[in-house]
């Protein structure tokens, strides 16, 4: 971050006295600093609005500061916070048990759950399980290029984005990448060192790109037959984004294990790895763990959301309030064609129009949306955004682009 972001914000230096940026600049200088939220909408420190159209990238599925999750938290830290994992809280138990019974509604059976702090941890956890249940010299990894599955060491060896790796060589072995979609790329990866597959129902960073269901169910086939796990990644995709609970749903698939993370917290940060009982068996004590393990404080979040998303039936306003999303989309002459399902959308802008220039004009707009890659959009907005802010969105764009 330069320090002209600060010389130029001066609420920031009139209330901290700073000359420089505090923070490590690993995200670069941010051109905006927020205040408050309240459903879609934001407000920086100048007082400006501006529609979320991004949510913290598919975080603040229920708007920004929702109600419901607001008065769990609150009360929650007012009960009790934290107890060490020697210990079991009620709240976490109770969002254990709630996520089980919704993975076993969308088809993937019995199973057990830990509960982590973030996508990146849940898919460490997912790692070390696959390795487990392998065994030495049975502990090879499949992902798909493109893919992406977090910035810690092991999570980064397993995103398919040979590019991050190069300034973190040499890098952890035992992670091969298929082409994503490309059924003979991966059945030639899996040999007798493997031990799981892990894809995403949707890239999400690789560029809103969607698996079709005939290949996930073809993947889990071949999976079954090599007697290798079946690990999906809904870390982005989870929590009715897409339309249906979990986004391997749309392909009707039952994968031996799922990471999550995002909205299942609704900002809260927490994540979580599900395994079907016979799989997360061969986890035994001091195997792995964490400190902040299923918080009451973090699992109160949890809990507020499935509870609300199944008030709301949040999956169908997400599948009706995407298909408005996308026909709007479609109508704009600089838009291409739109990928992805439910609200995790994808907009492909015509040869000419790319997204480093689309973004920053939207932003100083007031909308808030971001560039997957050089020439496609990101929409993932609050499953609770209203259709008039929808509208209000794609009129922005649509003066943008013209």
């Amino acid at each position: 971050m330069s320090h002209s972001f600060l010389e130029n914000n001066t609420a920031q230096k009139a209330n901290h006295g700073h000359d420089y940026c505090p923070f490590i600049p690993v995200f670069g200088a941010p051109s905006v600093m927020f205040e408050r939220g309240a459903g879609t909408e934001l407000w920086d420190v100048s007082g400006k609005r501006y529609l979320d159209f991004l949510s913290g990238i598919a975080v603040v599925s229920l708007g920004h500061s929702n109600p419901a999750v607001a008065e769990a938290i609150s009360q929650q830290a007012s009960t009790l916070l934290h107890v060490s994992n020697f210990f079991a809280n009620t709240t976490a138990t109770k969002a254990a048990v709630a996520l089980s019974e919704l993975m076993a509604e969308a088809g993937a059976g019995s199973g057990q759950v830990f509960f982590c702090n973030s996508g990146a941890e849940a898919n460490e956890a997912a790692i070390k399980l696959a390795r487990k249940f392998g065994g030495r010299g049975r502990h090879v990894m499949v992902s798909a290029l493109g893919s992406f599955h977090g910035r810690t060491l092991g999570a980064l060896a397993l995103t398919g984005q040979p590019a991050k790796h190069e300034v973190f060589q040499p890098m952890p072995d035992g992670f091969r990448y298929c082409e994503y979609g490309d059924l003979t790329s991966l059945a030639n990866m899996i040999d007798a060192t493997v031990s799981a597959v892990m894809l995403e129902p949707i890239q999400g960073e690789g560029g809103v790109i969607p698996a079709d269901g005939e290949y996930l169910r073809a993947v889990q086939k071949l999976c079954n037959e090599r007697g290798v796990l079946f690990i999906m990644d809904e870390v982005q995709t989870g929590f009715s984004r897409t339309g249906e609970w979990f986004g391997f749903q749309h392909a009707g698939v039952q994968p031996d294990a799922v990471t999550f993370a995002k909205g299942m917290g609704n900002g809260m940060p927490v994540g979580g790895l599900w395994a079907r009982r016979d799989v997360a068996s061969v986890l035994q004590p001091g195997d792995h763990g964490s400190t902040y393990s299923g918080t009451a404080l973090a699992t109160s979040a949890v809990l507020a959301v499935i509870d609300e998303m199944k008030r709301i039936d949040a999956p169908r306003l997400a599948r009706e309030k995407g298909a408005h999303l996308t026909k709007g989309l479609l109508a704009l002459s600089k838009v291409d064609h739109v990928r992805g399902q439910g609200l995790l959308l994808g907009a492909q802008l015509v040869p000419g129009v790319e997204t480093k220039d689309v973004v920053p004009a939207l932003l100083d707009m007031g909308l808030i949306v971001n560039g997957v890659n050089a020439t496609t959009l990101r929409f993932a907005p609050p499953i609770t955004t209203s259709y008039e802010h929808i509208d209000e969105a794609l009129a922005i764009l649509g003066r943008v682009l013209s």
